[in-house]
């Protein structure tokens, strides 16, 4: 690997994934929407070029690009609230990466990347989630995201390229969105609010962003050809357990309102990603523990309030 074009590179993931990169000084072109309003996000460095280019129109890139290896696709429209289950949306998400896979055949990529997710398997109680966990999405996001991960997947068939589908749970770390339960509740506790939820006994998994990117790198490199990863710690924590680490990260002293809110109707009490095949296939191991991984990310978040 040594140039790759990526797609959602404004996001978290896409960030994590640029860093890592850059350390392994390989080339990044990130196409990212025009006047994106996150662009200032993107790390500086002589190893990424950006270019600006609407998810509608990947195909006009067509012919102007060439000599890459590696097309990472994070773009994705309508990922949370009401929007998960705008159909019409999500439907375009789907043809952006088959456009997507076009835009990497012609630009000279062996391997395509996409990134999927957990919505893709509807609501799984008490297993573990891997490749061969039964798909019932229940969103119009998750069934967009399976569709699309299955269509591009024959599409790469047809058009000869090597092609990486990875099914992402729960991530976190510098970046992350505001409205998560992690990146909410270090803005709340670090403003001396106090932050509610529910008991928090849900069993959950957790991966830093960081070792997020090297799963992205190694699957992409060292991955089985039709395979699907899925990206996680592949260990679980009662979620209240992850609440007090990020307290104490902040203060001790901070209240937090465990058991204030109830539990959402059909709520998933477990979530775990099956990591085996990542791990036989390309060597990956989760290195960054949550109490570090939360560390990092509150120290980026002041160091933001800064400027």
């Amino acid at each position: 690997m040594k140039r790759v074009i990526l797609t959602g590179g404004t996001g978290m993931l896409g960030i994590a994934l640029m860093e890592f990169l850059i350390q392994k000084e390989i080339e990044v072109l990130v196409i990212i929407r025009p006047g994106s309003k996150r662009r200032d996000g993107i790390p500086k460095s002589p190893w990424i070029h950006v270019l600006e280019c609407d998810l509608a129109d990947l195909r006009s890139l067509e012919g102007s690009l060439e000599g890459y290896d590696t097309f990472f696709h994070f773009a994705w429209d309508g990922t949370y609230g009401e929007a998960r289950n705008d159909m019409y949306l999500q439907n375009k998400n789907v043809r952006a990466v088959l456009d997507a896979v076009h835009l990497a055949k012609s630009a000279g990529c062996q391997t395509f990347l996409g990134a999927g997710s957990q919505a893709e398997y509807g609501r799984v109680d008490g297993v573990k989630l891997g490749p061969d966990t039964p798909v019932h999405p229940e969103t119009g996001y998750g069934i967009g995201k399976l569709c699309a991960g299955q269509m591009s997947r024959i599409l790469c068939q047809q058009l000869g390229m090597k092609h990486i589908w990875v099914r992402i749970l729960s991530t976190y770390g510098p970046h992350d969105g505001l409205h998560t339960m992690v990146m909410s509740g270090i803005i709340k506790m670090l403003n001396r609010e106090r932050p509610q939820y529910t008991k928090g006994e849900q069993m959950w998994d957790y991966l830093y962003c960081g070792d997020a990117a090297r799963a992205f790198y190694l699957a992409a490199e060292r991955g089985i050809d039709g395979s699907v990863y899925c990206i996680g710690s592949g260990q679980v924590r009662p979620l209240a357990d992850y609440i007090q680490i990020i307290r104490d990260t902040i203060d001790p002293s901070v209240e937090v309102g465990m058991g204030e809110v109830p539990y959402y109707d059909k709520q998933v009490m477990y979530l775990c990603a099956d990591i085996e095949n990542l791990k036989k296939d390309t060597g990956f191991e989760p290195q960054v523990s949550f109490e570090e991984g939360i560390q990092r990310t509150v120290d980026w978040y002041k160091e933001e309030m800064k400027k």
